[in-house]
């Protein structure tokens, strides 16, 4: 099965999308990966919001920002898929679709992105590659990533 993604604005965003988005968020940020940490910091409003149903529940979401709104180059952040939904591969669907919208809303090439350190080699798949060196975020060891899509 293949995911149909939506690509919306914070205003555009229906109530109940975002309670889910938001729902979702909490459920693996917060609970699943046992991080306490303000999830909710005010940029959702700066940023598109790109997320796929299946059987009438999100289950796959990111956050995507233009370049200077959250980084300097356009990002990728908030990066999540259902646990449930993992095995089908829809992690790479999301991220496809993510750099996707970043190259044709923001017409940039150079996409930036805060990954969990143990993430490093599924964001490599899509052509991501290491900056910087790693750091704690939340409690939870991270890295800079980038990639520069081919046109």
């Amino acid at each position: 099965m293949s995911l149909q993604f939506h690509l919306k604005t914070f205003a555009q965003l229906t109530t109940d999308e975002l309670y889910e988005i938001l729902q979702l968020r909490a459920e693996v940020f917060v609970v699943e990966q046992d991080c306490v940490y303000q999830d909710i910091d005010g940029k959702d409003a700066k940023a598109l919001h790109l997320f796929a149903f299946k059987n009438k529940s999100i289950v796959a979401y990111a956050r995507i920002f233009g370049p200077g709104n959250y980084f300097k180059d356009a990002s990728i952040g908030r990066v999540v898929v259902k646990q449930s939904e993992r095995k089908n591969g829809f992690g790479h669907e999301l991220m496809k679709a993510a750099n996707k919208a970043v190259e044709n809303h923001f017409n940039t090439a150079k996409i930036h992105l805060s990954a969990q350190q143990y993430l490093v080699k599924f964001y490599k798949a899509h052509g991501y590659k290491e900056v910087g060196r790693g750091y704690l975020e939340d409690g939870i060891p991270h890295i800079g990533m980038e990639r520069i899509l081919s046109s």
